[in-house]
């Protein structure tokens, strides 16, 4: 005869904020800082950066007015058209980037800043895939303020987090730099946070296993 039923165990899913859809021990809220931007900022978005948890763009888009993401890897040409509209620019260094400075660089200013979220593998990964990236003006950050991400190590010294490589391109973009400002405290606040929590971690006692 068969035996009792095992009982099941329901999988238990810890609450997440609804709003920034994070777990509620690292939700963003509290750091986020509302910010109007002249220059709409356009994210794309690698699928593998979705649920990196010392990802900055989803406190740059909750912050940001202005700013649309959109998450793939080869997207629908059509659609990618649609979203860059005209005048856009793409964030990238490389041949053919203009530095930026105080004011705008390019021969008018960009209707639309593009940037890519990921690592720098899945960066070129990106623009690789999608043609359209390719044919885009590029910009480049000419010596960037030191970085405030001390919590992921950049693969190159230039490499800034996606958040603060676009407050500092919209504040040379729009001529305001200070206008960004408060973003980046909340930004650098956000990480100590992070930092915080990973050293209490590390504090955790460790079961001890019987021999």
């Amino acid at each position: 005869m068969p035996g009792p039923a095992m009982p099941t165990l329901k999988a238990t899913r810890r609450p997440a904020c609804p709003r920034c859809l994070r777990p509620q021990r690292t939700c963003l809220c509290a750091w986020v800082r509302r910010t109007d931007n002249h220059v709409p900022l356009l994210l794309l978005q690698h699928p593998l950066e979705v649920k990196q948890a010392k990802g900055s763009a989803r406190l740059l888009q909750l912050s940001l007015r202005d700013c649309r993401c959109e998450v793939g890897e080869s997207f629908d040409p059509d659609a990618l058209a649609t979203w860059l509209g005209e005048g856009a620019v793409l964030l990238y260094p490389g041949p053919g980037a203009t530095p930026g400075t105080a004011a705008p660089p390019l021969q008018q200013a960009p209707q639309r800043l593009v940037m890519l979220d990921g690592t720098w593998r899945q960066s070129r990964q990106l623009l690789r895939l999608n043609p359209l990236l390719q044919q885009l003006p590029r910009l480049a950050l000419p010596e960037p303020p030191p970085s405030l991400y001390r919590i992921r190590q950049a693969q190159r010294p230039e490499q800034r987090s996606t958040l603060e490589a676009a407050c500092v391109a919209l504040g040379r973009l729009e001529d305001r730099p200070a206008h960004y400002a408060p973003l980046l405290l909340a930004f650098a606040a956000w990480v100590a946070s992070l930092a915080s929590l990973a050293s209490l971690s590390s504090l955790a006692p460790v079961a001890l296993r019987p021999s």
